[in-house]
């Protein structure tokens, strides 16, 4: 029995059509690639507030300023 968790930033408000695909797509996947049914996948979808994110050893909008001023 697969489980998926998916965690994203709550940015950008995702719509529940967006994670419903989501959910359809990493299932088929599962399907596809494991042979694994439906109806045994799970999968949660976890949205995680933009501040409680980290990359690269900073908080994901410092990290992204600092992105920007490079490029």
């Amino acid at each position: 029995m697969p489980y998926v968790n998916i965690k994203i930033t709550r940015e950008g408000g995702t719509t529940p059509q967006q994670k419903a695909q989501l959910i359809k797509g990493v299932s088929e996947l599962l399907r596809d690639v494991l042979n694994k049914p439906l109806n045994a996948t799970f999968v949660v979808i976890d949205e995680v507030e933009l501040e409680d994110w980290g990359v690269g050893g900073l908080p994901v909008d410092e990290y992204r300023k600092q992105a920007g001023e490079k490029s």
